[in-house]
Formats: C-alpha cells, structure tokens, sequence
C-alpha cells in the first residue's frame, strides 16, 4: 500500500459511521477523503492512493471508489493528471460544497440490470408480432445513431421502453422510465455517462440483437439472461471509460502511434 496512506485506524471509524447514516456508500468515501485533505494528511498538490489501495482500505469495491473521487473532482476538490493518478488542486476549496450528486452509473445500472432482466422475462411472454418488429425497426435506428455519433441515446432509451410496454404493467413502465430519467438528472451518473461517451463508448448492437432474438423466441430465461448480460457489459465498459488514470493513457499512445505511423509514411 502506498506509503502517503495516513495511519489511523478510518476503517473502523468508516463501519461505525455507515451503521448510523442512510448515506450513499461513494458519498461516505467522498466525505471521509475530503476530511483527510482538510486536516493535512494530504497536502495540495499530492497525489491520492490508487484506487486499489483505497477500495482496499474502505473495504469497498473500486466502483464505489471512482464514484467517489469523480464527485470530489466535480466540486472541485481533486483533478485527474494525464497518467499520473489523482491528485489533490493546489487550492481545494476550503468548504467545498456538498452537492446532493444522487446517484453514480453503476449503482444506476445494477437497478436497471434488476428490474430490467425481469422485465424482458415477462415480456418475452407477451409481446405481439407487431411489436417485435418494432423493434427490429428501433434497432436499426440504433445502429444508424451510432454510425452518426448521435448523442443521447435516444433509440437505445425507445428499445428499451418498448420491452417494458411489452409486459402490459404500467408500474414496471414508470419504473424502467424513472431509471432512464435518472441518467440524466443525476449529477454524477450524468457526469460519469458523459466520460463513457467521450471516449466512444455507443449502444452494443449485438447486444439488443441477443435480447430481441430472445424475446422472438418467447424464451424468458433467455430474455432475462441476455438483458442481464448486455447491462453487466455496459458496466465494464463505464469501468473502462471512467478510468481516469488510465483512459488518458492509452489516448496518448493512440495519437503518439497516429503520428509515428504518419511520420513514416512521409519517408
């Protein structure tokens, strides 16, 4: 573990402050290494522990972990350096605000990977013809959004609030809508979404495709199975997006690579 780790015993102080707060597990993180910066035990301009030391130390998942430094780096208490790590601004605020950030994308995602999975096993029972060639037809519409970089994701947000309609309950309707009504409203899913994007992460078409033949095939277990299995992918791959440290990095070796192969092609 790194050296720069303050010796104290925070894992018991950490257990003993969740049993008492219904405060989102990131937001406790946050708060607990906003509380470490202000008392000196890490100066400004002094990089963070990595994040495996950190889920280390909290005993939670590094998920929790990058939720928690993105909401410090959004008020402005730590900054990203191009692959180096995290490292705490040379002028933290002094009180930096506490904004209500809600709600992360892979907390976000779970619930979808829940009520989502079940939603395409009672679909998978009822849907008509008609509206499985819908969509077919919102599928292609994927596939051309992608192609044009449309932002938003408007026809993966349509594919999959038609297999919510497909299973004829209005609640689970509201539900599946209120979650993709999360995506944007939530500070920091908001926040962590817009990194995905940024580095070009789109709706997997192979992915919808598993769930639609699923659903063709008036398979439950298949259709529950495949909408679990595309939201577990959409978590790897905001893993992988968010990564901090690291996206930065293999960016530069994409553009130094770009410019070598340039170079040698002007010989």
């Amino acid at each position: 573990m790194d050296d720069s780790w303050p010796q104290r015993n925070d894992t018991v102080i950490f257990r003993k402050a969740a049993n008492q707060s219904m405060q989102k597990l990131y937001q406790k993180i946050a708060e607990e290494m906003l509380g470490l910066i202000r008392s000196g035990a890490f100066a400004p301009g002094e990089r963070l522990p990595s994040e495996r030391d950190l889920a280390e130390q909290f005993e939670v998942s590094r998920p929790t972990v990058r939720e928690a430094m993105i909401s410090l780096e959004i008020r402005g208490v730590v900054e990203a350096r191009h692959g180096s790590g995290i490292y705490v601004t040379e002028a933290p605020p002094v009180e930096a605000g506490s904004p209500e950030l809600d709600i992360g994308a892979f907390e976000l995602t779970e619930a979808r990977c829940v009520f989502e999975g079940e939603a395409a096993a009672l679909a998978a029972t009822s849907m008509t013809d008609a509206e499985l060639a819908d969509l077919e037809k919102i599928l292609r519409e994927m596939n051309q959004e992608n192609e044009n970089h449309v932002h938003g994701e408007l026809a993966d947000r349509r594919f999959h609030m038609a297999i919510a309609a497909g299973t004829r309950n209005s609640a689970i309707v509201n539900v599946v809508e209120m979650l993709w009504n999360l995506r944007e409203k939530a500070p920091l899913c908001a926040n962590m979404l817009e990194r995905a994007r940024h580095v070009g992460v789109q709706p997997m078409i192979d992915e919808h495709r598993c769930v639609l033949e699923a659903l063709k095939a008036r398979d439950p277990q298949a259709a529950r199975r495949a909408m679990r299995d595309h939201l577990n992918r959409v978590i790897q791959n905001l893993l992988i997006a968010t990564e901090m440290d690291a996206v930065e990095v293999a960016r530069s070796a994409v553009e130094a690579k770009r410019n070598e192969l340039a170079r040698r092609s002007a010989l």
